[in-house]
C-alpha cells in the first residue's frame, strides 16, 4: 500500500513506572499551573497505592503491539513511534529519534477521544514544541482526527459494557454510568468535549437497548472556587443508592485506555463508597487494545493516506485553555 507518510506517532499522557519517577512525574504534569504541592503530594500516594507505576505506558506498549500486527497483516506498513507528554519516552526524544531515523512525514494518533485543550489543542501544541526543539530536521507530524463517533470505538465500548453488564444477576435491572475526565466549564464552553461525551453514551447505549443512562465526571483536580463539569461519580453513586438502585455499570468511556485516574478514582475511592452503600457496581473495561478499537485505529490512518479527511487542524478559537 503507497502512501507518503513514513511513520505513525502514538501520542499519549505518559505515566511514572516507579515510585523514583512519581514525583518528576507530577512536575511535569503540573508544571506552570497554580497547584498546591500538599494537592500534589496527596496525588502521589495514590501512585504509591500501586508501587508508582501508572497502567498507561504498558497498555500504550500493548496498543503499539496489537496495532504492529494489524498494519503489518493489512497495510500500511507503517513503523510506529510513541512519545509522551509528561513522561518516558518524551515527545522530543522520540522526534529525534525519528529525525535520526529519516523519517520525514508522519501521522500522529493521539490516545483522546474527544475535542477540548487538554485532549487535542494541548497534544498538537506538544507536537510543535518537540519540533522546535529538535530543529529544522524534525519530521512533519499530522494529527489523526477525533474519533468519538467512530463506529469501531462505539463497538469496542460496547463489546466492554455488555461483558460488564454480564457480570450481574440481572442486567436488565442495571443502572449504566458513563464517566469521563472532568474539565474546568470555562474550559467546555470553548470546545464540544461534553457534547461528543454525550453523543458517543447515546450511541453506545442505544446499541445496547438501553434507554435510562447518565453521563458523570470524575478526577476533578482543580480549586474548588472554580467551577468544573459535574456530577461527580461518587456523588451520583449516593444518589442512586438513595433512590433504590441496586446495580451499577461504570462505564469510563472519556478514556482510551487504564490510567491512575480508572483505577484509583474509579476501582479504589468509587468502589470503596459503593461497597459502603451496599450498592453492586461493576466497572466496565476501557477500550484498550479491543480488536475493534485497533481496526479503528487503521481506519483513520487510510482516511488521511486516501485523503479522505481534511488534516485535523484545530480552528483559530477552538478548543482554548
Amino acid at each position: 500500500m503507497k502512501t507518503d507518510y513514513d511513520a505513525l506517532l502514538l501520542v499519549s499522557f505518559g505515566g511514572p513506572e516507579g515510585m523514583d519517577d512519581v514525583i518528576p512525574f507530577l512536575e511535569n504534569v503540573l508544571r506552570g499551573r497554580n497547584v498546591p504541592r500538599e494537592r500534589m503530594l496527596q496525588v502521589a500516594r495514590h501512585y504509591e497505592m500501586f508501587g508508582g507505576v501508572s497502567p498507561i505506558n504498558q497498555r500504550n506498549r500493548n496498543l503499539i503491539a496489537a496495532l504492529e500486527k494489524e498494519l503489518e497483516a493489512n497495510g500500511p506498513r507503517l513503523p510506529i513511534y510513541w512519545g509522551n507528554r509528561n513522561w518516558h519516552p518524551l515527545l522530543p526524544d522520540t522526534l529525534r529519534q525519528m529525525a535520526a531515523d529519516g523519517i520525514k512525514n508522519a501521522l500522529a494518533f493521539v490516545t483522546s477521544a474527544y475535542s477540548s485543550y487538554s485532549s487535542c489543542r494541548q497534544y498538537l501544541q506538544n507536537i510543535s514544541d518537540a519540533q522546535a526543539q529538535v530543529g529544522p530536521g524534525a519530521p512533519r507530524v499530522e494529527k489523526l482526527r477525533a474519533f468519538y463517533n467512530h463506529p469501531l470505538f462505539i463497538e469496542a465500548n460496547v463489546d466492554q459494557v455488555r461483558a460488564a453488564l454480564s457480570q450481574l444477576e440481572d442486567p436488565s435491572a442495571a443502572h449504566l454510568v458513563f464517566t469521563a475526565h472532568s474539565i474546568p466549564e470555562s474550559m467546555a464552553a470553548n470546545c464540544d468535549y461534553a457534547e461528543q461525551l454525550a453523543e458517543a453514551g447515546g450511541l453506545i447505549a442505544r446499541a445496547l437497548n438501553i434507554e435510562t443512562w447518565e453521563l458523570v465526571y470524575q478526577s476533578r483536580s482543580g480549586s474548588p472556587l472554580q467551577p468544573w463539569l459535574g456530577l461527580d461519580v461518587v456523588d451520583h453513586l449516593r444518589r442512586l443508592q438513595g433512590a433504590g438502585v441496586a446495580d451499577v455499570v461504570v462505564a469510563p468511556i472519556g478514556f482510551v485506555s487504564d490510567h491512575m485516574e480508572v483505577v484509583y478514582d474509579l476501582d479504589v475511592e468509587a468502589r470503596r463508597v459503593a461497597d459502603e452503600m451496599g450498592l453492586k457496581m461493576v466497572r466496565a473495561a476501557t477500550a484498550g487494545t479491543h480488536p475493534s478499537f485497533v481496526k479503528m485505529i487503521r481506519e483513520l490512518i487510510l482516511e488521511r493516506v486516501n485523503d479522505e479527511v481534511p488534516a485535523n487542524i484545530c480552528a483559530p478559537g477552538c478548543c482554548l485553555s
